[in-house]
């Protein structure tokens, strides 16, 4: 009697979106090393509440002397919260012992480009011309808010150092950032990375051809849900 492999060869060959998805989370993270001495921790706000509490610490922690929340409702929070991301994310700096004469809240924007832009206005507005801040967003988020931030922060003297939760990607999707999403929005975010220069975004980033090679793989096996 012969028995039927196919369903075995099946499993054998199916694609493993993990992997390549574990070498674009792993692009875009700078890994950059801290500096204490900035002005502000500077967190940009999303899905994530766990890049709010590394804000949060890096600040009780003697980084910068404002710990600045920005974000509106974005297209990744509609729904989820029931106010600003900022907001959210202040109460939770507040509840680990954050001084609230030490935030500053940026409640309207929208996106990454708005998140920068709008701050920048916001501190305007206080008399505050800071010059330096520690940058704090999500791990697969952390190059495009560097690329960001360099083009449009209108003063490019400002030194900028940019970190995200400590989270290897076997550990970092959870029940609020499921694997499927998490890989997603990391592609995307490539797909950002290569179109938004010309656009005149954000500057300019190398993508090495093994992390090209594995978005395409990625964007072929369906996940396009996040692409601009």
């Amino acid at each position: 009697m012969l028995t039927d492999t196919s369903n075995d060869d099946n499993l054998q060959m199916k694609y493993d979106a993990s992997r390549d998805g574990e070498i674009l989370f792993n692009y875009h993270q700078l890994r950059m090393t801290l500096d204490k001495n900035v002005d502000a921790v500077f967190c940009l706000c999303s899905l994530d509440m766990r890049v709010a509490e590394r804000a949060a610490q890096l600040f009780l922690d003697g980084y910068g002397n404002y710990l600045i929340f920005a974000g509106g409702v974005g297209r990744l929070t509609k729904g989820r919260y029931d106010k600003p991301e900022a907001e959210v994310f202040a109460d939770i700096a507040l509840g680990m012992g954050v001084p609230k004469d030490r935030l500053i809240v940026e409640p309207l924007s929208t996106n990454t480009g708005e998140n920068v832009r709008f701050t920048y206005t916001l501190l305007q507005e206080k008399g505050l011309h800071l010059k330096s801040f520690l940058l704090v967003q999500k791990p697969y988020m952390e190059r495009r808010t560097y690329a960001t931030f360099k083009k449009q922060w209108p003063d490019p003297s400002t030194r900028i150092t940019v970190t995200s939760p400590q989270v290897e990607w076997g550990e970092y999707p959870n029940d609020d950032n499921p694997e499927d999403l998490v890989i997603n929005i990391a592609v995307g975010d490539l797909i950002r990375i290569r179109e938004y220069p010309s656009k005149g975004f954000q500057i300019p980033q190398d993508i090495p051809d093994d992390v090209w090679e594995a978005a395409q793989r990625l964007i072929r096996a369906g996940y396009n849900s996040h692409l601009p």
